[in-house]
């Protein structure tokens, strides 16, 4: 299908950071056949969308989340993370149904999609169900079925994730991607790491991982091994595969040193690591050293939306006030952060931009809000002042997913109606 969107306000989120206005972008079947000053255009095309007084930007890429934990949103709040897993995450997990992923899947790439979120990527269980409600809803999905190397299910954890490497990677036109998920030093030791990378070294993906978290948790690795959780990953030898590294909270100088040696990749979760109470991420000295920070929202269970905007707001403002500067992680940095430099943290090189060439992912924004006039810096208004309530359409791969408030592909209903049950049945033991 061939789209044209006319005279259009771009932030490219290119190298230069471009800004273009009055501008076109074409799209050819999957990808940005244009990008540039409007003109007229001699041929024709499947559908042109008018898009003065509307900006175009790059959709969010959600560098680390648990898509299906939206069933437990707002069931165990204002805890510390350790209690918040082994006292009621954990025990209501392990009650989850295939079904209950599906559903809990499809709400979040509801929520994610109407909130410009086009890309996300996930770690948790019953992974073909995830994959299979991406592939459904039109979203682009980076995928890991979570792995646990302490309990009677390590073994089956990396059976399954061999299967589903082999199953999906590259399924729906290369929309759907995967990785392997170890899921934290805590829960899997350096024995089961190995096995790990013996699995990577047969199936050639990316690795993501939980890490430095908490102060608990390093401490806990500490006094077990005698050393930080990226050293013990860099001993092990994981960091000498593709990695992507969650959290990174607690972090030594000579930690960011170990991440920028290994080209570690870093998924910022501000939101998350705020209500946790884990802390607040060195995220301008992983920037000063060169070192690639991509955005997430963790999952909903933790966060407890999955508003991507709203963790970019977070990420420009927590840093200024913690290092009481105005002039760390600007506008500018934490749009990026969002969009090309999460791109990169989760593998993708052809996603994340506006520009020919790239996939047409692509969110558009009504400029015509109280809140966004008059237009002195567009990047300053998406991040400190833009709601999804502004989107007026989402488009990934080519095909528009969501357009005036409305997502195309998905029956929002029977989503908010299932997901409702199956929650409250989880929670519930099982007992209603």
């Amino acid at each position: 299908m061939s789209i044209l969107l006319r005279g259009a306000a771009v932030l490219t989120v290119n190298g230069d950071f471009e800004v273009l206005t009055g501008a076109d972008v074409v799209v050819d079947g999957q990808n940005i056949s244009y990008v540039g000053p409007g003109k007229e255009w001699h041929r024709e095309f499947d559908r042109i969308i008018d898009c003065s007084n509307k900006m175009i930007v790059p959709g969010f890429v959600n560098a680390h989340g648990h898509a299906a934990m939206t069933l437990l949103r707002s069931y165990a709040d204002d805890v510390p993370l350790m209690f918040w897993l082994e006292k009621r995450i954990w025990p209501v997990e392990a009650r989850l149904k295939r079904e209950d992923v599906y559903w809990g899947t499809m709400l979040a790439i509801l929520e994610m999609l109407k909130s410009g979120t086009t890309t996300f990527t996930d770690m948790y269980f019953f992974m073909d169900q995830v994959a299979e409600a991406a592939e459904e809803c039109g979203i682009r999905a980076v995928l890991s079925r979570g792995l646990v190397g302490v309990d009677h299910m390590a073994d089956r954890g990396l059976e399954e994730s061999e299967q589903f490497v082999r199953n999906w990677q590259g399924r729906s036109q290369g929309r759907i991607t995967t990785m392997l998920g170890p899921h934290a030093p805590y829960t899997c030791p350096p024995a089961y790491l190995k096995r790990v990378m013996e699995l990577q070294a047969k199936l050639s993906v990316p690795v993501q991982i939980h890490l430095s978290e908490t102060l608990d948790e390093v401490h806990h690795i500490k006094s077990e091994y005698g050393v930080s959780p990226p050293e013990l990953l860099k001993d092990t030898g994981l960091f000498a595969l593709p990695v992507l590294a969650a959290h990174c909270v607690h972090l030594s100088d000579d930690d960011m040193d170990i991440l920028r040696e290994y080209n570690v990749r870093v998924a910022h979760n501000p939101g998350s690591n705020l209500k946790l109470g884990s802390g607040i991420a060195p995220v301008p000295d992983l920037l000063a050293r060169g070192i690639t920070v991509g955005l997430g929202t963790d999952g909903a269970a933790s966060n407890n939306n999955l508003d991507m905007l709203e963790e970019v707001r977070l990420a420009a403002l927590i840093h200024k006030g913690s290092r009481m500067d105005p002039t760390v992680v600007t506008a500018g940095q934490a749009l990026a952060m969002a969009t090309r430099e999460s791109a990169k943290a989760i593998f993708l090189p052809d996603v994340g931009t506006i520009a020919e060439g790239m996939k047409a992912d692509l969110v558009l924004y009504d400029l015509n809000r109280p809140h966004l006039v008059p237009q002195h810096d567009l990047a300053a208004h998406l991040v400190y002042a833009a709601q999804p309530g502004d989107i007026s359409l989402v488009m990934v791969d080519g095909r528009v997913l969501v357009e005036n408030g409305q997502a195309v592909t998905l029956d929002e209903e029977k989503i908010l109606f299932q997901a409702q049950q199956r929650a409250l049945h989880l929670v519930s033991g099982g007992k209603e």
